[in-house]
């Protein structure tokens, strides 16, 4: 029998632009493995930027919000697994996939905690130490009952199975730690890379419609680049991003070297040129796409304890991790002058990559779990009583105001 997965994407997939593009990609990659037929389901229009998935094999479907037309797409497809692309394409369309194929085994996959980055935001904006009152937001209150409802969610980060196993007492059998899932960053491509010498500049990179983005970006303009450049006068920081708006723009000015460069077509063009990565991240959540990018490039990193959550384990980091501005400041003009130590950061993110993140070490586990769920799935949800009680609340809170919705748009 085919096996069938229906992906509803929030948006298309833009792996050029963004880590959770690189993610989705590297998901698709992983079932197409698999040898599952893919459909690709999404109610956001498409860019340029958006990857064009029928050229790997994987069917490309426009779907409605709030639209009858959704259930009958869906229940004609019969999928054995649906993947929600993040919490809020679960609250749209969990419900009519419940309804229609009752039997699909229900995925999420949260690209990062939205519910921990919006109580990182809040905190850091009043000033605050963050808490658990900035963790308990609206947000995480919709995003847990999202995995409740769901048979299983990836979660990207061990930071946050952690936070979900001690803060939100969400049971392990409905979480699956999912990282980046790279392949092994050989030898030859190691050596192939430009050295020390043969680098200048500092850089830093990001999708910009991500709100942690573009104030990591302030923040240095602001802040770190006028002390790195006290110290380095003739230095430049190269910013590298899709979706640069005018208020990205205007933080230009040659004469402080802070350059926005704009969207780059290969990341890894940009950043083997580059000497030292910069990513003062003061909220999020997830893993950093931008230090993987750095690591695979051979391009050491100062980035804060935030941006760094999850990305090292117990080995050495490709760089340092620094929160204050004059210590951030200092080990960047370190990092920049130092071969020695720039070289042995650099090793420490070939270890990193090929130790942690290698796709070879999770594909097995993630096959299995999703067949012994399937193999019992009943019980697997009769375990997950909560589940269960959210599902029957939610199937008539937001089915009766998808329905609303649908009868005022006719």
């Amino acid at each position: 029998m085919t096996k069938k997965l229906l992906i509803i994407g929030y948006v298309w997939p833009e792996p050029n632009s963004s880590a959770a593009g690189s993610r989705m990609l590297q998901l698709i990659e992983l079932f197409l493995s698999y040898n599952y037929t893919i459909t690709f389901a999404s109610p956001c229009a498409k860019s340029d930027k958006a990857f064009n998935l029928e050229t790997i094999g994987v069917k490309q479907v426009a779907i409605e919000l709030n639209n009858v037309s959704f259930d009958v797409f869906v229940k004609t497809l019969d999928p054995q697994i649906v993947l929600f692309d993040r919490f809020m394409m679960e609250e749209q369309f969990g419900w009519r996939v419940a309804e229609q194929c009752p039997n699909a085994i229900k995925i999420l996959d949260t690209e990062d905690l939205h519910g921990l980055r919006k109580g990182r935001q809040v905190a850091l904006k009043a000033g605050e130490s963050f808490n658990l009152n900035h963790l308990y937001n609206d947000t995480s209150k919709r995003e847990i009952a999202s995995i409740y409802r769901c048979d299983l969610s990836l979660i990207i980060s061990e930071a946050e199975m952690d936070l979900l196993k001690t803060d939100f007492k969400v049971p392990e059998s409905l979480l699956l730690y999912v990282p980046f899932l790279l392949n092994l960053l050989s030898t030859s491509k190691i050596e192939k890379l430009p050295n020390f010498q043969e680098r200048q500049h500092f850089i830093t990179i990001g999708n910009f419609l991500h709100e942690p983005n573009f104030n990591a970006v302030l923040y240095l303009k602001e802040t770190i680049w006028p002390l790195i450049r006290k110290q380095l006068p003739k230095a430049e920081l190269h910013v590298f991003g899709a979706y640069a708006s005018q208020k990205v723009t205007n933080l230009h000015n040659e004469t402080q070297g802070f350059l926005i460069k704009g969207f780059s077509e290969d990341v890894s063009k940009v950043m083997e040129k580059a000497k030292v990565c910069l990513a003062p991240i003061r909220f999020g959540a997830g893993l950093k796409g931008k230090l993987v990018d750095a690591m695979t490039s051979g391009t050491p990193c100062v980035v804060t304890s935030v941006g760094a959550e999850g990305m090292f384990g117990s080995l050495k980091p490709n760089g340092f991790v620094v929160d204050n501005p004059k210590d951030f400041s200092n080990k960047s003009v370190k990092l920049y002058l130092d071969g020695k130590l720039w070289f042995e950061k650099q090793q420490n993110g070939f270890e990193v990559l090929n130790k942690r993140f290698q796709k070879a070490s999770f594909q097995n586990n993630i096959l299995e779990r999703i067949e012994g769920i399937s193999m019992q799935l009943e019980t697997h949800r009769l375990e997950n009583f909560t589940g269960q009680m959210l599902q029957h609340q939610y199937l008539q809170s937001t089915k009766y105001l998808s329905k609303w919705i649908e009868e005022k748009n006719k």
